[in-house]
């Protein structure tokens, strides 16, 4: 579906353009096609070929999506897949996917899969007449300085869930179980952004050092500024992975105490009944020569030693933290 289709030269829009109308203004000099399409169909991205003379392999991979980050050169365009990520109101992280053919006089945007659009993108660049007028390399930038960006949000909230998570494993009622699930459930979030993210850092390298593609010549600075965002949330990724995998430990660890602790408590009320058992099984063996069964005092006295050693046990077991 086609979402928008402009023209700009020098830095302004010079018109919004109907697909036809395509040819005509790319062979302008200093002057670019934008074109933004979703989700589209074969026919419209075998228009985009004839239109801009993409790459057969190139677009075969925008058609069949689910490709790793990359930026790739064919002759005088860029092929770039990013990774766009975004996160409900549930947590749940969705992955969608955006390819961008770069040239010379044009840009193709293809999102796929995704309900995060880049209309701010646009109106951001329009603004901007003074880097606008770089061309095209300056509109790769922006759409891959707003994907980046939006992982920053992405990292901030998953933050906040090892936050909760570490807050609810030192709670008293500590559901030791959810805990461990919610962690694997974030590990498998941070390993769906590194793999979104660290392709990116050898892809965007190459564009502001060493020899740079044609299009983003002039633009050094800014690749180099996204290159230096992705190392953090590279970071960031690394750190949130360190502390799950050490708060997954904490939490078994934990759950051996509150075991520990049972086991201590499930033994000083054994101990507890064992002494009274003991001497009541000594005196039920009804041997004849037990002095102590002639005793008229034998019975208060048995019961008042069960109860004293029980008390003395009680006490021990108290101070020592086991009940």
């Amino acid at each position: 579906m086609l979402i928008n289709c402009a023209a700009y030269q020098a830095g302004h829009k010079l018109a919004d353009l109907p697909v036809a109308a395509i040819s005509e203004y790319v062979g302008k000099p200093d002057c670019f096609v934008w074109v933004a399409l979703k989700d589209a169909t074969a026919e419209e991205l075998t228009e985009m070929q004839v239109e801009f003379g993409l790459h057969e392999l190139a677009v075969e991979d925008a058609r069949n999506g689910h490709q790793r980050p990359k930026v790739e050169e064919y002759g005088d365009t860029l092929f770039c897949v990013l990774h766009v990520l975004d996160m409900d109101e549930a947590g749940l992280l969705e992955k969608g996917e955006v390819a961008i053919f770069v040239g010379p006089n044009f840009v193709l945007s293809i999102r796929n899969r995704s309900r995060i659009g880049f209309l701010n993108v646009r109106e951001r660049t329009e603004r901007e007449p003074h880097l606008l007028q770089h061309g095209a390399g300056y509109v790769l930038y922006a759409l891959i300085d707003t994907v980046v960006d939006r992982y920053f949000g992405i990292i901030h909230r998953l933050q906040g869930e090892l936050e909760t998570i570490e807050d609810r494993m030192f709670a008293e009622d500590n559901p030791a179980r959810a805990n461990i699930e919610a962690l694997y459930t974030l590990k498998r979030k941070l390993v769906t952004v590194n793999h979104a993210v660290v392709p990116l850092l050898d892809a965007i390298a190459h564009l502001y050092g060493g020899r740079v593609p044609g299009v983003c010549v002039g633009m050094h600075e800014y690749y180099r500024d996204v290159y230096d965002h992705l190392e953090r949330i590279v970071k960031s990724v690394e750190s949130l992975r360190d502390m799950s995998s050490t708060a997954v430990q904490v939490n078994l660890a934990m759950i051996s105490l509150d075991e520990s602790a049972v086991s201590k408590k499930l033994a000083g009320y054994a101990a507890l009944f064992a002494v009274p058992t003991m001497l009541a099984g000594i005196y039920g063996m009804n041997f004849e020569h037990m002095p102590e069964l002639k005793w008229n005092l034998g019975y208060p006295l048995t019961l008042l030693a069960m109860l004293v050693v029980d008390v003395v046990l009680w006490w021990r077991f108290k101070r020592a933290g086991w009940l």
